[in-house]
């Protein structure tokens, strides 16, 4: 089964073929660091993993100046029907993917109300200010010729973190007019 990074890595050389720092390059200057965790030691260990799979193959080498020699790598038939076959399932099928955010308010309980609401009060600040940045980067990707195609991950993260930005909010006020019954207050 493909992780995220490999299934952006087989759908970035569908675009071309490419060395792992171009592909590390791009995906930064696409932000798709929001989507898949990129670090440049995990694209090469994932390519490595790919070879050995048969997905893709090295198609040469090349060295510019005093760089490091840099393979170039080519996706092959069976890598893309890994990379269709892996898309069809997740957009089909919902799966729990256990993020942390449901843990923490589980368990918020365990802390005083006042500090909660502290707590949820810096992290919907630093979400308003996500939700300033991905705007602007989806305005800019436009202004760059991107269509939108290459967004419809953007917006999804953008709606996603208004809606969770409303119901903090909610939550929030709840808690505030003591509308919503606290441990620590017994």
């Amino acid at each position: 089964m493909l992780t995220p990074l490999a299934t952006s890595m087989l759908a970035m050389l569908c675009e071309r073929p490419m060395h792992c720092y171009e592909m590390y390059r791009e995906m930064q200057r696409r932000h798709e660091d929001r989507i898949v965790k990129v670090k440049p030691g995990s694209l090469y260990h994932t390519m490595d993993r790919m070879c050995a799979a048969a997905l893709v193959v090295a198609t040469g080498t090349d060295r510019a100046g005093a760089r490091p020699e840099r393979t170039t790598y080519a996706i092959t038939a069976a890598g893309r029907a890994a990379l269709t076959d892996w898309v069809r399932d997740v957009l089909a099928e919902p799966v729990n993917e256990y993020p942390r955010l449901p843990v923490a308010l589980a368990e918020s309980r365990h802390l005083p109300r006042a500090e909660v609401v502290t707590l949820l009060r810096t992290r919907i600040d630093r979400l308003e200010d996500v939700v300033v940045d991905d705007e602007k980067n989806i305005e800019a990707a436009y202004a760059h010729g991107v269509v939108e195609a290459h967004l419809v991950d953007a917006h999804f993260l953008l709606d996603m973190t208004r809606a969770e930005l409303g119901w903090l909010r909610r939550l929030v006020d709840r808690l505030e007019n003591k509308e919503l019954t606290w441990p620590s207050d017994r």
